[in-house]
């Protein structure tokens, strides 16, 4: 699929578009950065801003996605980006960051939350990750603070992190992306100017600064079924984590079941209970539980069925196994597939084509998991699974599958 790539030359009267690339030069230095000509900020940094930090007319933020223990990440159905703040090693006191990335962060968060009128100083924010050539940038959207829906208390929370023994707090930020397909270079001029509020303001972020309801911008993925690259781990260190898992239980892959069921746990947080069947009497399962939808007296309880499977992260999951979780699915009940491989494209297209109720844990979501956890490398991975599995699978509340 052919990618739209802004020159060099052109950045200075460029409009903005979604997952445009834009280029910088290919000398091999700071000076290289496409966004000081693009939008007039710094060219370094992963959190600039335009004018004075205690009121920026503009704030930019670049990320990578790729860093571990700092997972910046944007959903593309949803339109939530994750970003993370810039006080990310020891030693310094949360806001006091050298380019003030985490005051800026709270007081744009304080004012997003306030009245309409307070929202008219909340700078807009641009999002931009790296393209991988050089320092080009791919554009991901205009952003917000917070997301509809989202208690204020969990948009902007300051999070503990320990490296070698010490502790510090770094802020985990949400924003929603706007369902602005591109910018106009009136109004990147317009706020270069310091009048962002103008008839060439897209409509969906003057609304917000009236309202502080945001318009996300969603999207379906048209690919029916994720493809084996989709699925693995692509760095050296993701493979060896997901290794580790697989090499911990290859010799006895029924004690894997207990894993599966505490990464299922890990990432579906609205999992209230959840159980091993018994070796010979599992039904086709070896955990069935239950998923909390909502919340307090609204919520209600929807039953589900995992199948975990220890395979070589090569070798894949085919028709026979994944028709056989879905066989034994019961009326109402969705299915959880977890695997240290990945299932292969003929039993994923049936999967999605028949719409059967079954989510899919491969080795790549093993490892995205993990992370998430705060497990960074193979060695706190390898910590992990001998302090909960170590010895004899810990079987606890077994109940009789055909109960």
């Amino acid at each position: 699929m052919s990618v739209v790539r802004i020159p060099r030359e052109q950045l200075s009267t460029a409009d903005i578009m979604i997952d445009a690339v834009y280029e910088g030069h290919r000398r091999g230095n700071a000076g290289d950065d496409p966004l000081a000509p693009l939008l007039g900020v710094s060219n370094q940094g992963g959190f600039r801003h335009l004018g004075p930090r205690e009121q920026p007319r503009l704030l930019v933020i670049t990320s990578s996605m790729t860093e571990p223990d700092w997972p910046d990440s944007l959903d593309l159905e949803t339109g939530l980006f994750t970003y993370y703040g810039d006080n990310r090693k020891p030693g310094r006191e949360l806001h006091r960051t050298p380019r003030w990335g985490n005051q800026m962060l709270r007081d744009l968060f304080g004012r997003a939350h306030a009245t309409p009128s307070q929202r008219d100083a909340v700078p807009p924010v641009l999002v931009f990750r790296t393209a991988g050539t050089y320092r080009d940038v791919r554009f991901l959207g205009l952003a917000v603070p917070g997301a509809a829906g989202l208690p204020a208390t969990e948009e902007l929370v300051a999070i503990w992190r320990h490296v070698v023994g010490q502790r510090f707090q770094n802020y985990k930020a949400v924003f929603t992306i706007l369902n602005v397909p591109s910018l106009t270079r009136a109004w990147i001029e317009d706020i270069r100017n310091g009048a962002p509020i103008t008839a060439n303001a897209p409509s969906e972020w003057l609304a917000w600064i009236k309202s502080g309801q945001p318009t996300p911008l969603r999207s379906v993925p048209t690919l029916s079924h994720r493809t084996k690259e989709q699925q693995v781990p692509a760095s050296a260190e993701d493979k060896r984590m997901l290794t580790a898992v697989y090499q911990a239980f290859r010799e006895r892959p029924h004690e894997f079941e207990a894993c599966a069921a505490a990464l299922a746990e890990m990432l579906l947080l609205g999992i209230v209970s959840i159980d091993l069947t018994r070796l010979s009497r599992d039904g086709g399962r070896d955990a069935i539980g239950r998923f909390r939808i909502g919340s307090d007296v609204t919520a209600i309880g929807v039953e589900f069925a995992l199948e975990a499977k220890c395979y070589d992260p090569q070798s894949s999951v085919g028709v026979r196994e994944t028709s056989r979780l879905i066989s034994r699915l019961r009326h109402r009940q969705f299915g959880i597939l977890v695997t240290t491989s990945y299932v292969n494209a003929q039993a994923y297209k049936e999967i999605q084509e028949d719409n059967h109720p079954v989510l899919i844990i491969s080795g790549n979501d093993i490892t995205a998991i993990l992370k998430r956890a705060g497990m960074r490398d193979t060695s706190a991975v390898e910590n992990w699974l001998n302090a909960k599995f170590s010895g004899p699978a810990k079987r606890t509340g077994i109940k009789n599958a055909s109960e």
